[in-house]
């Protein structure tokens, strides 16, 4: 097993050049690969001619510019002879006449490949032109360099232990088709681009979301170095940008117009790439349709150091941070509503029936069915809310679920299900004094049963409350809270539901309704099945029986978004939750997340409609097809070895 779970740990420098003294830039260079080397990365990339410095002007047509950079290389090829870092250097190059913008891909004193620049700038204040040639003036050769000849082309994709990587230079990923997009089609699945990207107002910003698109759209890792401090500032000045892009995510960016050198290093998950690939048809069907094969070089052999990641892993990865998070909320919950609204329509109903519990399930579909009917025109008093009591209904429950309705002026109806679950188990010979799964059960489906027939009375339909994390967990009576007519939650994780809910409460509702949902934002979840304690407080926690819910929903997103094997899962987990959870508890969850999973895919298999609002569901009809009688026993195996 890849003891870095797929990740590649790579570099991007910034050294401070002096223009054309190759010399002095060849000593930036080999300090900033030293210490790339001893943090572990695997490849370390400078910015275009780096060597030279990217502002030389006219000094690019003086042979003695020329050989020092030659003799620069020589240097660094030297100084990395012992060294299993790849290091991708920018310099100029001559060939059969021309001069061609290049970089050097080498490692261990050796020249794997040399790759031109396609696409030469010569407009306003860019005329590289007059310097150099584009690299397909050649197309696919090799050249003579420091004494060795070595592959000459755009066209490459450098093989490693770990993983598979193309370059392009600056102004290549600016046109129109990059050579990026044919390079990630032919295997690469990081890029790097060596630039010397001047600045501009709103130039930046720009940039940055050039390469999270192209980093998206290539499904590929994407590093950039850009020059900085020490170029020629007679009419540009070069701020030294570095950044890291992962399918269209930053991971790392420096602070620009720094005046030293910078080293800026992260990892790449590659196996997120893999799987994104695999799973991304589309990706698939384009690389058929790519002409040709690039010519694969290999480096040397080396082995993989083992590090831990430095980049932030997320422990929530289904909840945005700052302010994404009010804008993402907002735009869920117009999903919720579209959805509910057309099926209203579809159905000529005018009419919605909802189990209230006072939880935050329902409360959220509560709203949404509040803000449809708005939207739609239709009066609230066409919402029948009914709030159900049993044998575990707490009164801070209740009169959350009682107030809210109020607040939200639908029409109340109050149902005990006390004397009919009493009936129900003298009829079936149980005792009301055990409370085993037939205790808890019988009230949930007594519950769903009287929605059922009060929709029929009323000619509505059922609205479900349940969640993305209760059908990952099976955490639902089957025929009972598992059915509805219509799931306005289906989709969305127990993480976020939480969120929504207190977004409508401080943004969009009456002040009443505020402070009641406010109140249920903060009660703990529970189904409210078994009898509250002594203080008539909950005593049936979901979460001291499951497991915390940011747990499961950490372990459902990594599971359905890329497929990772529990071990991966739980080395994200381990730095995500590192001081809130020891790795026995993250390893005891782990383990029931993936027994319940695989054990309850009979209750997602024949789930009501209902719409998805991310990137991951798991409705049987559209995201997740999964055979109920799928074993888990090489996911449990795997979990019972961890930390082994």
């Amino acid at each position: 097993m890849d003891m870095n779970y797929g990740f590649v740990r790579v570099a991007a420098a910034i050294p401070c050049v002096k223009v054309g003294d190759c010399k002095n830039n060849a000593q930036q260079i080999e300090s900033l690969i030293i210490q790339a080397e001893g943090k572990g990365a695997e490849i370390i990339c400078f910015p275009e001619l780096c060597v030279t410095a990217y502002t030389c002007g006219d000094l690019f047509s003086q042979q003695l510019l020329l050989d020092d950079a030659e003799m620069s290389l020589i240097s660094i090829l030297d100084f990395t002879r012992s060294l299993d870092i790849i290091s991708i250097i920018g310099l100029p190059v001559t060939y059969h006449g021309t001069l061609l913008n290049c970089a050097a891909v080498i490692q261990k004193g050796k020249i794997l490949g040399v790759v031109p620049k396609t696409y030469l700038p010569n407009y306003k204040e860019f005329y590289e032109q007059r310097w150099f040639a584009s690299g397909d003036t050649h197309g696919d050769t090799t050249v003579l360099i420091c004494g060795q000849q070595v592959p000459l082309s755009r066209n490459l994709v450098f093989n490693t232990p770990s993983c598979r990587f193309g370059v392009e230079i600056c102004e290549d990923v600016w046109a129109p088709i990059p050579p990026s997009s044919e390079l990630t089609l032919k295997g690469a699945e990081i890029i790097f681009n060596l630039s010397a990207d001047n600045e501009g107002v709103g130039k930046h910003d720009y940039l940055k979301s050039l390469l999270a698109q192209q980093s998206a759209r290539c499904l590929c890792g994407y590093v950039f170095a850009g020059a900085g401090f020490g170029e020629s500032t007679q009419d540009l000045v070069f701020a030294g940008k570095a950044l890291m892009f992962e399918d269209g995510h930053l991971l790392e960016e420096n602070e620009r117009f720094s005046f030293k050198e910078q080293l800026v290093i992260s990892e790449i998950d590659v196996e997120r790439l893999r799987a994104e690939r695999r799973t991304n048809t589309t990706f698939g069907a384009a690389v058929a349709r790519v002409n040709g094969c690039a010519q694969q070089i290999d480096t040397e052999l080396f082995t993989t150091k083992s590090f831990d990641i430095s980049r932030r892993i997320s422990p929530t990865p289904f909840v945005p941070a700052g302010r994404t998070l009010d804008e993402r909320c907002e735009e869920i919950f117009a999903i919720q509503i579209e959805g509910l609204a057309k099926r209203l329509v579809h159905t000529q109903c005018q009419t919605v029936v909802v189990g209230v519990s006072g939880g935050l399930d329902s409360t959220l579909a509560l709203l949404v069915c509040a803000k449809t009917f708005d939207k739609l025109g239709l009066p609230r008093k066409g919402i029948v809310g009914i709030t159900m009591p049993g044998f575990g209904t707490t009164g801070r429950t209740y009169r959350n679920a009682v107030e809210l309705m109020k607040s939200l002026g639908i029409t109340i109806r109050e149902i005990s299900i006390k004397k009919a679950c009493l009936q129900h188990f003298e009829d079936i010979g149980a005792s009301e004094e055990k409370h085993d799964v037939t205790y808890e059960n019988s009230q949930a489906r007594e519950r769903t049963q009287i929605l059922m027939d009060v929709a029929n009375q009323v000619g509505g339909l059922v609205i479900g409350t349940g969640d993305l994390s209760e059908l990952a967990l099976g955490w639902a009576t089957y025929n009972g809270d598992h059915m509805s007519m219509y799931g306005v939650n289906v989709s969305i994780p127990k993480t976020l539901v939480k969120h929504l809910v207190k977004w409508v409460a401080e943004s969009i509702i009456d002040e009443t309704s505020q402070a009641t949902l406010l109140d249920i934002v903060d009660t703990p979840i529970s189904p409210e099945l078994i009898p509250a304690d002594e203080n008539g407080d909950i005593s049936q926690k979901t979460e001291d029986l499951v497991g915390p819910y940011e747990l499961h929903d950490f372990f459902l997103y990594y599971t359905l978004r890329f497929g990772f094997r529990p071990s991966k899962i739980f080395y994200l987990a381990q730095h995500a939750f590192d001081g809130k959870y020891t790795d026995e508890v993250i390893k005891k969850w782990i383990t029931t997340f993936f027994r319940r999973f695989f054990s309850q895919q009979f209750k997602r298999s024949c789930l009501p409609d209902g719409p998805k609002v991310g990137s991951c569901s798991l409705s049987p009809r559209g995201d997740w097809r999964m055979p109920s009688d799928a074993s888990a026993t090489a996911w449990i195996e795997e979990c019972n070895h961890l930390m082994a």
